[in-house]
């Protein structure tokens, strides 16, 4: 899986790991944003910090996250995480069709928002 893969769709690189209580609080929302806003050409790729392969797949299965996953399982060193300079979770990058990272970090409303702007485009 490669972000150039995604490029052409309005994409959020979601950091996050089962063991972070405010990223699986902020999973109802993104699933709804998802579920409302993918068949309009949203992309959300879920890049988790685990260390616990069956904890990760269990907390993707409970939150009903329904789209990309990848993990290297490494915790902290996650290669993905330290290319986006990531040292804290829930980490959001919301990427726009070219690819170009455009906001960071936005939750709920002002999430789904900038989304909306993004697809209107």
């Amino acid at each position: 899986m490669s972000l150039k893969e995604s490029l052409g769709k309005v994409t959020i690189v979601d950091f996050w790991a089962s063991w972070c209580g405010p990223c699986r609080k902020e999973n109802p929302n993104v699933v709804a944003i998802y579920k409302e806003l993918h068949s309009k050409g949203l992309n959300i790729i879920g890049v988790s910090l685990d260390k616990e392969a069956s904890a990760w797949k269990e907390a993707i299965a409970k939150d009903n996250l329904s789209w990309t996953h990848v993990s290297n399982l490494k915790f902290w060193d996650e290669p993905i995480a330290k290319q986006y300079e990531v040292e804290s979770i829930p980490a959001t990058f919301i990427l726009d069709s070219s690819g170009k990272v455009v906001a960071k970090d936005l939750r709920g409303s002002e999430l789904r928002a900038k989304i909306l702007e993004l697809l209107a485009k």
